[in-house]
């Protein structure tokens, strides 16, 4: 499997897809803003990544906004937090084989270009 979930107006997603190659490697893109993230595909990152606050975003604005940060989230919040709203995704995300890349820090964005060569 190929998968990429990003934010089509995300400038940060716009230039790994740009710098991995990521559009012309085959992958499915899936802008999670026009698509929504199923429970099925979430369960599946979760099984791949180890847990879903690890593909949980702390730097969305509503993380501030409904005033999660002085509240203890359990599994069960991150997955429903990420499933109600799609800002609540580490982006990007990008599945190859049985591998995850989740997020956009300098050594997960080498290692997905490195995967995809």
């Amino acid at each position: 499997m190929k998968k990429f979930y990003h934010l089509g107006t995300c400038t940060t997603c716009q230039a790994i897809i740009k710098e991995t190659g990521i559009d012309k490697a085959g992958f499915t893109m899936q802008d999670i803003k026009t698509e929504k993230i199923t429970p099925a595909q979430l369960d599946e990152m979760k099984k791949m990544a180890g847990s879903y606050e690890a593909l949980f975003s702390r730097r969305a604005l509503k993380y501030k906004e409904m005033g999660l940060k002085d509240k203890q989230l359990t599994e069960k919040d991150f997955r429903d937090l990420i499933l109600e709203e799609y800002t609540f995704l580490k982006r990007p995300v990008a599945i190859l084989k049985d591998k995850i890349f989740v997020g956009n820090d300098k050594k997960t964005v080498q290692a997905l270009k490195e995967a995809i060569k």
